[in-house]
């Protein structure tokens, strides 16, 4: 396999692969959420807020548990673009079958300790009596699943490091089809309620691993498994891997920091927070994908020697992040109130998701410039600046700020704390950002 039909990001406009790129790992990624998205709505023409307020709680979990995978999967994206571009892919195959088994072995120790502990994480996060209880069942069926939502992301992370995007989008996307059958089935026709959502999500997880397999093995990416490859990867997997997790899992922390400074406010307005939350990981898929889309563009370009196209990389990327955001915010605005009577969401709930459609989206600009730095220090050596870039905004800031503005403004508020929390981080990351790529990168370029 020559270097030419694998370090595919190394020629051609970089604005067209950040496009296709991000668009593809955004569908991808918004169909996975879409599980969970359909299962909210179901579960909402139940008529029980309760009900909705407790998949609210279960969510910040799944997410914060999902965010470990996203780490997982941007070390192999780095480690397996980085081989491609220095024209080896006998070493990207044994380091993408490496970094799935890790991925899988990782997220099943980690399923299991929060399948024991969920009581005391759902009480910890504000969850009480009845909603917590639902909360709790739903997670100690879905939680089980997640080798499996591992192995489809880090087989998908694999595809997307190769500039196969279209393949890497489809692991993802299967799993959200399945579910568009499997919930209303489960939830509505057979009656089983919030222990039918969770199942969907497990099928759902399980059809997405099946299909990651699948295209990774078509493809030829990956290499039989063994003993040395594991020991000689650990080292570099975990140098990007531990930051990376630390970096992604600051997000799901500054939605349970949201959640926790909305549930002051009582069940009606977490009720409303958990479809704004929902709403937000459906709709800027694209923001949250850019990290992991964009990473094998910057990776392949690095170790091809190339820092002027990693610079515009950067740049396109930034860009991309500004349009869609607008589009989506606009499209959010047009639909805030009919998404409110579709949950049937009233008072105090439809308040909240009108904040986050009117005022909270628009502020994702920043969240994508955020994200868009951090692809930029994870593939380039520097992933601990990623991490605090991140825990700046969901460690130093969320929590004065949600709780702070919802003291004074009740619950608008703590959407009004995200939205400030985001443009100062965002905009201080972007900024140091651009001057590592535009600096360091001349000085380490080796001859393209």
């Amino acid at each position: 396999m020559s270097q030419s039909a694998t370090a595919k990001f190394t020629t051609g406009s970089t604005m067209r692969h950040v496009v296709v790129m991000t668009l593809t790992g955004s569908l991808g990624l918004s169909f996975m959420f879409l599980v969970d998205f359909l299962a909210l709505f179901w579960i909402s023409q139940l008529g029980r807020e309760d009900l909705i307020a407790a998949l609210g709680f279960a969510a910040t979990v799944q997410f914060f548990l999902i965010s470990i995978s996203v780490g997982m999967m941007i070390a192999a994206v780095a480690l397996v673009s980085r081989a491609l571009g220095q024209g080896n892919p006998d070493r990207a195959r044994r380091i993408a079958t490496s970094s799935m088994i890790y991925a899988v072995a990782m997220q099943g120790g980690i399923a299991v300790t929060v399948f024991v502990l969920r009581g005391h994480i759902l009480a910890w996060s504000g969850a009480e009596g009845e909603v917590l209880d639902v909360a709790a069942q739903f997670l100690g069926i879905s939680v089980m699943s997640l080798p499996l939502i591992a192995l489809g992301m880090s087989a998908a992370a694999v595809l997307r490091a190769a500039g196969e995007a279209w393949r890497a989008m489809m692991v993802t996307t299967t799993g959200g089809l399945v579910a568009l059958v499997v919930d209303p089935v489960l939830i509505i026709w057979l009656e089983l309620g919030v222990p039918g959502a969770a199942m969907a999500i497990v099928i759902s997880r399980l059809v997405m691993a099946c299909a990651g397999l699948y295209w990774v093995a078509g493809k030829g990416l990956l290499a039989p498994p063994a003993p040395g490859d594991l020991r000689d990867t650990m080292a570099p997997f975990l140098g990007i891997a531990l930051p990376a997790v630390a970096t992604q899992v600051s997000t799901p922390f500054g939605n349970w920091v949201l959640i926790r400074a909305m549930a002051e406010h009582g069940d009606s307005a977490v009720a409303g927070l958990g479809v704004a939350a929902r709403l937000q990981i459906l709709g800027f898929g694209g923001i949250f994908a850019l990290s992991g889309a964009i990473g094998g563009i910057i990776g392949q370009n690095h170790g091809a020697g190339l820092p002027g196209r990693v610079r515009q990389s950067y740049v396109d990327a930034l860009k991309f992040c500004a349009i869609y955001t607008a589009i989506v915010w606009a499209l959010m605005v047009a639909l805030a109130d009919p998404l409110a009577r579709a949950f049937g969401l009233t008072g105090q709930a439809a308040e909240v998701l009108h904040w986050f459609a009117h005022v909270g989206a628009g502020s994702f600009m920043f969240t994508g410039a955020l994200f868009v730095a951090n692809a930029a220090f994870n593939n380039l050596g520097r992933p601990i600046w990623a991490t605090v870039a991140n825990w700046t905004r969901d460690g130093a800031m969320m929590a004065p700020l949600a709780f702070g503005l919802g003291a004074v403004y009740a619950a608008p508020g703590v959407i009004a704390g995200q939205a400030v929390a985001n443009i100062l981080a965002g905009t201080l990351a972007a900024w140091v950002g651009w001057r590592f790529v535009s600096g360091r990168l001349d000085r380490t370029a080796r001859p393209a």
